[in-house]
């Protein structure tokens, strides 16, 4: 296998596929590995080209074969898929990763590091938590509108039923009711002061990154979209311009066009998905 230049690695939870090939396209090594021979395996090899999907765990593998000398390339699933031929199994997977990290259109991913994957992670759970509270919050309110007792759209609207709950003296929802509702209420509570917790932790991460810090001082950017942008754009200098930057991002819509002529409402795209949690942190009270 010292012939190998080019691999297409195909990962997954517990079975990784494997597509090598020498200088000139011929297949080489194919093979499928259990994820505790993935290492031993590399560890062999001489340094190699190595094509990875940009999917779940791949910034990790990533960085683990670059520290055994390997060049990893990380590629958009979606730049893949054109490569794959008839069926779709892992061994046609790997191959069509190793056709596609070949080609010199080829666009790629920078690798993450540990620490912009967990500022991603605070966003993503904080994100996670303020889902689930609006999913309590729209509980509590249907919950009682079933007994005729209905409230204000807002904080306080909450908060005034919420009183009706704790009040054993209203008659008008019942025992069982009560108990159900006032677990939701406890529930709420633990919801919002854990989105408290994560906005000062991403205020701490924000306040230790040069480069978040440089990013608030721009009008209209403040710490939790900062962070963010840190945590998503492993590498600024892959875009050639603030243009493709937008447009990666999402601030320009997509093109659905034909003859110079578009055919259809061009809707705007979401290349990156920390945009929801980017909203501002809630103010403690």
């Amino acid at each position: 296998m010292h012939s190998v230049t080019t691999i297409g690695l195909d990962i997954a939870k517990s079975v990784f596929q494997v597509h090598g090939v020498d200088a000139h396209g011929k297949v080489v090594v194919r093979r499928q590995l259990k994820r505790r021979y993935v290492l031993p395996f590399f560890k062999k090899l001489p340094s190699c080209l190595v094509g990875v999907e940009a999917c779940a765990t791949s910034h990790h593998w990533s960085r683990e074969l670059q520290a055994l000398g390997h060049t990893v390339r990380l590629m958009p699933p979606a730049y893949v898929k054109p490569y794959l031929k008839r069926q779709k199994n892992d061994a046609a997977d790997a191959e069509a990763i190793c056709e596609a990290v070949l080609r010199p259109s080829m666009r790629f991913v920078e690798t993450k590091t540990p620490a912009q994957q967990s500022c991603l992670m605070l966003h993503r759970t904080r994100h996670l938590f303020i889902r689930q509270q609006t999913a309590v919050i729209n509980a509590i309110r249907a919950h009682l509108a079933e007994f005729g007792i209905v409230a204000p759209v807002g904080r306080n609207g909450v908060e005034e039923l919420l009183d009706v709950v704790a009040d054993p003296n209203d008659k008008r929802v019942p025992e069982i009711a009560r108990e159900c509702l006032a677990a939701l209420g406890a529930q709420l509570r633990m919801l919002k002061t854990q989105v408290l917790q994560f906005d000062r932790r991403i205020l701490a991460w924000h306040r230790s990154n040069e480069t978040s810090k440089r990013l608030d001082e721009i009008p209209g950017v403040g710490p939790a979209l900062a962070t963010a942008l840190v945590a998503s754009i492993a590498n600024p200098r892959a875009f050639r311009s603030g243009r493709d930057f937008s447009a990666w991002v999402g601030l320009v819509p997509k093109q659905n066009s034909s003859g110079g002529k578009e055919s259809s409402a061009a809707s705007p795209s979401a290349a990156i998905d920390t945009c929801a949690a980017c909203s501002p942190p809630a103010r403690s009270p």
